[in-house]
């Protein structure tokens, strides 16, 4: 294990310092906004461009790689997000501020896609799995350390803005002082939708609705806490709740998805979504009940995607999957770019428990299209299903497609290991 993270370490620290910075961001959008008086829907605009940013930086790096090499790309996106985190309390303007998170969404992607290639270089077919859990693990304690240094400051001034900079910046230096193997900076084009939806339509709705589930939890659940009247402290809460969830379900919900159609198990963590939204539409008054709908209602979210990519990769052939993972990822950005929109809109509307309203009916129309899909195809052998690996929805094309390319690899040793 020791040998496994040697080559990594760097790579793993630099991720959490990221993830450091950049959730703080999220949910200084949320406080702030608020402070400026910012409506729900001004701030849905502004949660959905970091998305769209996402998703074009997704597309765009690796040609921008090909071109100046990983080094100066990494190096470039740093100093762009980190300049852009800085501008945000200098320009409390709703326009200015999504221009600030597209150009944010686009860096982070970037810095994803690179950073992943260089894990992913790093890491052999019988080390895959273990990198890429631990890749994940980096990633979701650096979201929910974020919320903790958002007790440190006021988000009425540019202190947390400055340190989440601070943040970002110090994360490239491990890494680019200690990555020396130079990746490919190959990601295959994306399968088209129509296609992907014919080898998967389960796995493209899926993703799609998970999608808008995702965008609306990060996005939008700092602009809910202010208007039920949290304080800064139960905010930064709320939010590291919504993501600390996935660490204690990720597991059970995998090793379940490895033992039975996998459909049925989309089913019941949407099903449990919806049930653990209405925890939070009783009373948007009592924290308590609602910490407890952040932590299960975000823990069943992240186990869903990288369910619905499993599943995926069970229903096309091989070849097909590194296509399908970059459709995938698309359609999933998309969904994202939209959630926000729908959430902002519902909460000006129908005020802030809208926030619930919305998760929990997307959570449903999960749930009502695996029913319908497991009337039209029969399930997939258990003993023909690849892998679960547990990957996160803000992981960029590179690690989707390493995540399918082990899933299938450790599939068919542990079909040769039965025989």
């Amino acid at each position: 294990m020791t040998q496994i993270f040697s080559g990594i370490w760097a790579l793993l620290i630099g991720i959490v310092f990221i993830m450091l910075g950049n959730g703080m961001h999220f949910t200084l959008i949320g406080l702030r906004g608020a402070i400026e008086g910012f409506s729900a829907t001004e701030l849905a605009i502004v949660a959905s461009g970091y998305f769209l940013g996402f998703l074009s930086g997704a597309r765009l790096t690796p040609g921008m790689i090909k071109r100046v090499g990983h080094v100066r790309v990494f190096a470039a996106l740093g100093s762009f997000m980190s300049a852009g985190l800085i501008a945000f309390p200098l320009l409390t303007d709703p326009i200015l501020w999504t221009v600030l998170r597209i150009l944010v969404g686009f860096c982070m992607s970037g810095i994803y896609v690179t950073a992943e290639s260089w894990l992913n270089a790093s890491a052999t077919n019988e080390t895959r799995g273990k990198v890429l859990s631990a890749y994940m693990i980096a990633q979701t304690l650096g979201i929910i350390g974020a919320q903790g240094l958002l007790t440190f400051g006021e988000a009425a001034t540019a202190g947390l803005f400055i340190g989440a900079s601070i943040l970002v910046s110090i994360s490239f230096g491990p890494i680019l002082l200690s990555v020396t193997p130079t990746p490919a900076a190959d990601v295959t084009r994306p399968m088209p939708l129509r296609d992907l939806f014919k080898g998967s339509p389960l796995g493209t709705v899926g993703i799609f609705l998970l999608g808008t589930i995702y965008a609306t939890q990060s996005g939008m659940g700092a602009v809910y806490g202010t208007q039920v009247g949290m304080s800064a402290n139960e905010i930064s809460l709320f939010i590291a709740m919504l993501f600390g969830g996935a660490l204690l379900l990720q597991f059970p919900i995998g090793w379940l998805s490895d033992r039975i159609d996998r459909r049925k198990v989309i089913l019941g963590c949407s099903v449990l979504g919806a049930a653990f939204c209405v925890l939070g539409l009783i009373d948007g008054a009592n924290v308590v009940l609602l910490m407890g709908a952040a932590f299960l209602t975000g823990g069943v979210t992240t186990p869903l995607y990288a369910l619905i990519l499993a599943y995926t990769n069970d229903a096309l052939d091989a070849e097909d999957m590194p296509a399908a993972s970059g459709g995938l990822v698309l359609t999933f950005g998309i969904g994202a770019i939209l959630g926000p929109l729908a959430a902002g809109a519902a909460m000006e509307y129908f005020g802030p428990q809208a926030f619930w309203l919305v998760l929990g009916v997307t959570f449903v129309g999960i749930a009502m299209y695996s029913t319908y899909r497991m009337t039209q195809r029969p399930a997939a052998p258990v003993s023909e299903t690849d892998s679960y690996l547990g990957v996160l929805p803000t992981a960029s094309p590179v690690t989707v497609e390493a995540a399918g390319a082990w899933a299938v690899e450790q599939g068919e040793i542990d079909r040769e290991a039965e025989t």
